[in-house]
């Protein structure tokens, strides 16, 4: 495999109408948003995606939407991450024929896998999956860590071009950094947005950041900062990041980031801001807290 990912890759948010229907205009101009915004790539039906709660008929759907649009100008991801072995290769098989790049895949959750049974799982799934695997560590959802000595293991696989960390472990992130040793062509993003400009200057390959959904500039000015050096821009950039984090303390509930993202682009009249069952989104309350932090954020970056 020859497929590398760097810079920044938006988890794009999956704008809806109703439990089932993709806002279809909302999805084409939020495509456009990021990727004005220069963007090195799009992961889609991930976390902030919220794929685990869309059907597999919608899933489809957006990949195809997605790539039909993208029209090569951009890397696609795509997140197949499920309980069913046997759903995770079909919806690759899909993301293959509508033309993505590569396939990402965290742990199985529900029932928590052993090590020995996630390298085990992996190396099935690297048996069948018709594209490129980037790894997905996602512990506070999926309930196990993809440790590192597993990792190890796996790095003999051309098939894995990649892993993203979202445990905001950086000690974690810097010892996945060190595996480069034994694969030098592996991509390692960082999944928290705060953590960008600490895990380029750990020698990351870039982020899977949300905050990218709404102000994609932003994250891409930092990573090319981070990438040239220039340390005093970066302290700039990421006081903004930093800054704008205050939006995910709205709401009280784990859902708050999705809330919060949907509801930054519903204010900036991108996209529908509906969430999928069991989630609701936000009131105006907290649309009015969300459109203070947006303006804040949009004055700091004149």
């Amino acid at each position: 495999m020859t497929v590398s990912f760097s810079g920044i890759i938006p988890p794009l948010v999956t704008p809806l109408k109703s439990r089932d229907a993709i806002d279809h205009e909302g999805l084409e101009r939020l495509l456009e948003h990021v990727i004005a915004g220069g963007v090195h790539g799009l992961f889609i039906l991930g976390t902030t995606g919220e794929a685990p709660s869309l059907s597999y008929r919608l899933r489809r759907e957006l990949i195809t939407s997605v790539i039909d649009q993208v029209a090569g100008r951009i890397p696609v991801l795509v997140g197949v991450t499920d309980t069913s072995f046997v759903e995770t290769i079909a919806l690759s098989e899909h993301a293959k024929s509508a033309g993505a790049s590569a396939v990402v895949a965290a742990t199985p959750y529900y029932f928590p896998a052993g090590q020995t049974e996630l390298l085990g799982y992996v190396e099935n799934l690297l048996g069948e999956l018709p594209l490129p695997l980037v790894i997905y560590n996602m512990p506070s959802l999926t309930k196990v860590w993809f440790e590192i000595e597993t990792i190890e293991k796996l790095a003999h696989h051309s098939k894995i071009v990649g892993i993203k960390d979202s445990s905001g472990d950086l000690e974690y992130f810097k010892r996945v950094v060190g595996l480069k040793s034994l694969r030098p062509d592996w991509s390692v993003m960082i999944g928290p947005e705060a953590m960008l400009a600490q895990a380029m200057r750990i020698g990351g390959d870039g982020g899977v950041n949300g905050g990218a959904n709404v102000f994609p500039e932003l994250f891409v000015k930092c990573y090319n900062a981070c990438r040239e050096g220039d340390e005093s821009r970066v302290a700039k950039l990421d006081a903004i990041i930093q800054d704008w984090q205050n939006v995910y303390d709205i709401g009280k509930y784990a859902s708050r980031h999705i809330k919060a993202t949907k509801c930054s682009l519903s204010l900036l009249e991108i996209c529908d801001d509906f969430i999928a069952d069991p989630f609701h989104r936000f009131r105006q309350p907290e649309r009015d807290r969300v459109q203070q932090i947006l303006h804040s954020i949009k004055m700091m970056m004149v």
